[in-house]
Order: C-alpha cells, then sequence, then structure tokens
C-alpha cells in the first residue's frame, strides 16, 4: 500500500510536469533559488528533476507538498493545483505557517512578470557594461546581478536605478519590499517584555520567523483577491478567434486595406495564445454555418476566453455577408449564450466590429467609409448599442463606430479602429491593463485622428456585460508581434 501511495504521489508530479514548459521551469529554478544551491539548480532540466532535488532535500513528499503548490501558484498555474489537492484559496490560507519561498525572491519574480521585451532591451542597454551578451530574460539578468553581488536582499539600489526610468509601478513594487521587510524586522528586535501581542501581530511574526515574510502573505492575498474580480486565464491554449474578413461583394464597395487589419489581428491575438482562423468573403449561410461549428467545438471547454472580429460593410445593429445579405449582430454574439455555448459558460465573449453602423460621414480618397453608401450629412449621437448583445453576462462588444456612423478604413494602412486596437493591445496587455481600459485608450486615440482636412472624425463604441476585468497574460514563449506582419501591404 505504501509503495502504491509513492507511485500516485510520483504520477501526480509527473502529470504537473508534463503540463509545464521551459519557461515554466525556469521560473520555478528561479523562486527556489534559495533553498537549493545554484551549482544543483543549474543542472535541472525538467520540473521533474526540480521536484526530486525537493525530495532529496525534505522540502517535499507525499504528505505534505506546499511547496509545489506555493510555486505553482506564483507562477499562476492554477489550474495544475488540483493534481495535488490544493486550491488558490487553500495555498493562501496556509501561506503563513507553511511558505517558503521568500518575500525578496517572490518580489523580483513579480518585477520580471511586469518587465517587457523592450524594457528588457532598456535595461541591458544600460547595464551593457555589467552584463554579458547571451542573456536572455530579465530572470537571467537578475541571477547574474546576483553573482556579480549587485543586487541581494539588502541591495537594491542598482535594481531601483535600471527600474525607475521604465515605470513607476516597478519602483513601487520594489519601495513597497523595502517598506514591508523593515516593519518585519522592528516587529522581531529586542525580546524585552511587551504587552500580549494581537492575533494579527502574532500571525505577523510568525509568518517572518518561520521564513515567510509577511509582505509575502500580504502579496498573495492581495493577488487572490484581484484575481477573484479577475476572469480565469490559467488554460494553456487561451481560446479560439474567428476572423470573417469580407472585403469582396456583389455591388457593394472593394474594402481595401481589411487584409492588413486581417493580417494584423491575426499577428496580436496568435501572440495572445488564440487559435486563429480567417475566413475571407464569406456567404451568409457560410457565416452562420461556421458559428454553429464553432459554439459546438469541445475545446472551449479547456479555454479561457473566445474572440470573433467582423471585418465587412454594415449598417445600425447589423453587419453583410460577402453575398450582400444583412445579419443582426445580435444573432451573431446569440450563437455563444450559455444555454446554446455551454463550454463558454462564465467565460468572456469578446466581439470586435469594423463595420458602419450607418451612413453620416464624409467620403474622401484614400479613406473610405464601411457603409453601403456614405452621406454628407454631420454625425449625430446615437445610444450605446446594448440591443446588440445578449442580456446575460460575459459579452464585449467593440464596434468601430457610434450607432448611425461611418467607420473609416484607410486603403494602404487599414482602418483607424482596428489599428489602433491591435496597436494597444501590444503596448497595454504587457502592463496587466484590463480590456476596458485598452478600449478606453482605443477611443481616445482614434478620437485624434481626422482625414488630412480635419472633417472626418471618428468614436469607438463598447458595450458590455462583463462581471470581471478581463486581463490577457501574454505567453511566455510567444513572441511579440512582429514588424513584418504588421506592414505587410505598406
Amino acid at each position: 500500500m505504501e509503495d502504491d501511495n509513492n507511485i500516485d504521489f510520483h504520477q501526480k508530479l509527473l502529470s504537473i510536469d508534463e503540463k509545464l514548459e521551459l519557461e515554466d521551469l525556469e521560473s520555478l529554478k528561479f523562486l527556489c533559488s534559495d533553498l537549493i544551491t545554484p551549482k544543483n539548480i543549474e543542472g535541472i532540466k525538467s520540473a521533474h528533476q526540480l521536484f526530486q532535488k525537493f525530495m532529496d532535500e525534505d522540502l517535499l513528499n507525499k504528505e505534505d507538498c506546499f511547496l509545489v503548490a506555493e510555486l505553482l501558484f506564483l507562477i499562476k498555474q492554477h489550474y495544475l493545483l488540483q493534481n495535488i489537492g490544493y486550491t488558490k484559496e487553500k495555498v493562501v490560507k496556509e501561506l503563513s505557517t507553511k511558505g517558503k519561498i521568500s518575500s525578496y525572491r517572490v518580489m523580483l519574480y513579480n518585477l520580471s512578470e511586469e518587465v517587457t521585451k523592450d524594457d528588457f532591451e532598456y535595461i541591458k542597454f544600460l547595464m551593457h557594461k555589467d552584463i554579458p551578451k547571451p542573456l536572455t530574460s530579465f530572470l537571467s539578468l537578475l541571477r547574474h546581478m546576483e553573482k556579480q553581488e549587485l543586487l541581494s536582499e539588502n541591495n537594491l539600489e542598482m535594481l531601483v536605478k535600471v527600474c525607475q526610468p521604465l515605470s513607476s509601478n516597478l519602483t513601487k513594487r520594489i519601495n513597497q519590499y523595502k517598506n514591508e521587510k523593515k516593519e518585519s524586522e522592528n516587529l522581531l528586535e529586542g525580546h524585552v517584555p511587551e504587552p500580549p501581542l494581537s492575533k494579527a501581530q502574532e500571525e505577523k511574526k510568525l509568518s517572518v520567523a518561520s521564513g515567510t515574510a509577511e509582505s509575502s502573505q500580504k502579496a498573495f492575498a492581495k493577488e487572490s483577491t484581484e484575481e477573484a474580480e479577475q476572469y480565469m486565464m490559467g488554460h494553456r491554449h487561451r481560446g479560439h478567434c474567428i476572423i470573417f474578413n469580407n472585403f469582396q461583394f456583389l455591388t457593394m464597395g472593394f474594402r481595401e486595406g481589411s487584409c492588413k487589419d486581417a493580417g494584423e489581428l491575426r499577428s496580436v491575438f496568435e501572440w495572445l495564445g488564440f487559435t486563429v482562423t480567417i475566413h475571407d468573403n464569406t456567404t451568409k449561410d457560410e457565416m452562420e454555418r461556421i458559428l454553429t461549428q464553432c459554439r459546438t467545438n469541445p475545446e472551449h471547454k479547456d479555454s479561457d476566453c473566445f474572440v470573433c472580429c467582423v471585418l465587412t460593410h454594415g449598417e445600425s445593429g447589423s453587419v453583410f455577408s460577402s453575398d450582400e445579405k444583412s445579419i443582426a449582430i445580435y444573432d451573431l454574439t446569440s450563437y455563444f449564450m450559455a444555454h446554446r455555448c455551454p463550454g463558454l459558460m462564465d467565460k468572456p465573449k469578446l466581439f470586435f466590429l469594423q463595420a458602419c453602423q450607418g451612413m453620416d460621414m464624409q467620403e474622401s480618397v484614400p479613406l473610405e467609409a464601411d457603409a453601403r453608401n456614405a452621406n454628407i450629412s454631420p454625425p449625430a449621437p446615437k445610444k450605446i448599442p446594448q440591443r446588440c448583445i445578449p442580456k446575460e453576462a460575459d459579452f464585449l462588444l467593440g464596434l468601430a463606430t457610434v450607432d448611425g456612423c461611418c467607420a473609416i478604413r484607410n486603403k494602404i494602412k487599414g482602418s483607424w479602429y482596428i489599428q489602433a486596437l491591435c496597436h494597444q493591445l501590444k503596448r497595454l496587455v504587457p502592463r496587466q491593463e484590463d480590456i476596458l481600459t485598452i478600449l478606453t485608450v482605443v477611443n481616445d486615440e482614434v478620437s485624434q485622428q481626422a482625414d488630412v482636412e480635419g472633417k472626418m472624425k471618428q468614436m469607438p463604441q463598447p458595450a458590455f456585460t462583463l462581471r470581471k476585468r478581463v486581463i490577457f497574460p501574454v505567453p511566455l514563449d510567444a513572441p511579440p508581434p512582429s514588424k513584418e506582419n504588421c506592414l505587410t501591404l505598406e
């Protein structure tokens, strides 16, 4: 029976190992580098080898696997916690007494999660005399700084110096750690008789004495609270993104520049971990067939999110297929209501539409309006198109323009809205901004654009029934969208 239990325990660890990637392993090795000597860590090539090293050091056994749970929690692989009988809430509850990862190590790791590729290149430029060229990640840079004694728990000056020009959030995180560390040290100074400590003070003292600083507990608790307000993004497969790119019609104008938009959307959403499929010039029957196939896709069960982008001509409350048949926007979105698509229940369903919602706009070359016809009358503000999304939770509809107005598309550069959307996703997702914040910035960017005469303007408009924030994690193994993908038609 004992052997069976050991086999079962090792199988659970192997199952976790199979789902972790190389970048995850590097994160784990960095986080536990205070627990295992650097020499032993360097030779580890898999998570299972790391777990075996934990067992050799009496840090892990079948009765106590909290260290693995703590590490999985830190690198946000929460869906793997169930393999060893844990949940996020249970990890947070046990951190004060069982946590082994220092608040210093957690702070550095969290910094690495916020540092973008551009930030890293900037830091390497600043420190080019102190670091070797082969360093490929911010974590590897931090390890090198520690080896060169440029960084330690009590020596953060160099780190602050290089992070300060990049983001106030980075320096704020470092200063928060320093302040909480000082509080913890003050709490442990001296042992003269004192009044009885409150329960909160006892827990605080215990957390420091057991090797897990109180700042870690605060950070974890705060992160857990924030994550409770976010949609889960823990699956390896982010989800499916389908793009309807209708640019050729029977009698309507050819939508030159639409393929530029489609290519940019593919680049960005693949970067975010989605499986992207582009459908060019689809008839109404074909669009309905594709939507039906998509809503019944069993892969939704093991994904986090769904995205649908429609690039076409349109009018108020509807879009056109390539055979020029009108499809109500509500009909498009309602395919993915919970009773019709249970695999996406409680998951965010995001729709982005580049299509006119009316004819109130002037026309100018090389700018075009995505409408059947375009009037010269000035645009009139309309109400939010809430009627276009189902009256149930977890939907977001991003429209390129307000109801009644045209959406502008540059024949060469693509549409104002889609280009701004892709630009801000690339810029703000690494900063962990949520989708509504990003769409607000998109609104601002588009609203400031105008034609050469300064007469044509546009204002996008979102409608949503989201219950939580949508924050996309950038996969560690995904390269950023390349300029080559973005500028194929220039």
